[in-house]
Order: C-alpha cells, then structure tokens, then sequence
C-alpha cells in the first residue's frame, strides 16, 4: 500500500488572510491530506484568540472544500510548542510553506534546512502569486489599528475577516492600541 502523503501548512493566522487560503487550496493539489495548524507565536501579540483563529480558518476552510470537493481533505488542528513535534504527532510527510518574496525565502529556507536536518521533515514551498505577494496578518493588523475604513481590506482578507477585525476595533483591543501609539 502507497503511504500517505500529510502536509501541515503551520501559521498563526492572526488572521488569516488571502495569502494563506491561496496557499491552502494549492496545497490540497499537493498531498494527499493537509492539516491546517493555528500555532501559537509567544513572539508575536495575538489579535484573536487562538480559538477564534480556528474558527475563522474552519470556516474558510467549509467553503474552500465545497468549491473543490474532489481535492485532498483538509482539517484545522491547533497546537503549541515545536512545529516539528506536531507535524510528527499527525504522522506529516512534509511541512508546506507559501512563499512571498526574497525575505521570506531567506528565513524559511533556512526553518526547511533546520527541520530536515533535526527531525528529517521536508518542506514544500509555494510561490504567492502577485496580487498576494504583498498581504501579510502584520499589515492586515496595522491598517486596522490606524485606518479608518476597513473596507481597503476586501482584497486582502474575508468579509467575515473584516467583520472580526471591526469587532476588534471597537473592542479597543490592547494589540491594536499598541499599534496605533508605536
């Protein structure tokens, strides 16, 4: 019998953006499952919950599979700890990575080596297409925290995205009032 081929696409999806479904639905061509992991960064200041980033990514997620039934299922799991010692908890074959410029090649080509050579995981990159090459959760959280219109965010994120994030606004969240004052 053919092994099965597990991807895990790791992220914080804080939140998840165009980007990342664009990375998502090339990866369902790629293997035969993928697992979706909502990691927790302690470098980074969380927007949502990490409980709110996998509802909103199983929600994306729904309709992605609805869209292209006949694709490699895909499930959300979120973790903690090593990204590593997840993928090897869900038996991955490799670890899928979306690729948007020059910098981000250069860090994750160093995590790719990194991986393989300490827990002998692959990775598989894809490469963002140009409309996406510039959207990023970090920029999704700025204009958030200094604009006033979210609207300017349709071609970056969900609606249900940009409803959250309004949510989030006028919450006065602690994340975004550091944004607005740095």
């Amino acid at each position: 019998m053919a092994r099965k081929h597990v991807g895990v696409f790791p992220g914080s999806f804080d939140p998840i953006t165009f980007g990342h479904v664009d990375v998502i639905v090339r990866g369902r061509r790629l293997f035969d499952e993928l697992v979706v992991a909502v990691g927790q960064n302690p470098g980074k200041d969380e927007l949502f919950s990490p409980h709110e980033r996998e509802e909103m990514v199983r929600e994306l997620i729904g309709s992605i599979v609805e869209k292209e039934p006949d694709e490699a299922s895909v499930r959300v799991e979120t973790f903690s700890g090593l990204t590593v010692d997840f993928a090897r908890s869900v038996g991955a074959t490799a670890l899928l990575r979306g690729i948007r410029n020059l910098s981000d090649l250069q860090y994750e080509i160093q995590q790719a080596v990194t991986n393989r050579e300490v827990a002998d995981l692959e990775t598989a990159f894809v490469v963002a297409g140009q409309s996406l090459a510039y959207v990023s959760s970090s920029l999704i959280k700025q204009v958030t925290a200094l604009g006033e219109d979210l609207d300017v965010l349709r071609a970056m994120v969900p609606e249900k995205v940009i409803e959250r994030l309004r949510e989030k606004k006028s919450e006065r969240h602690p994340t975004l009032e550091r944004l607005r004052h740095s």
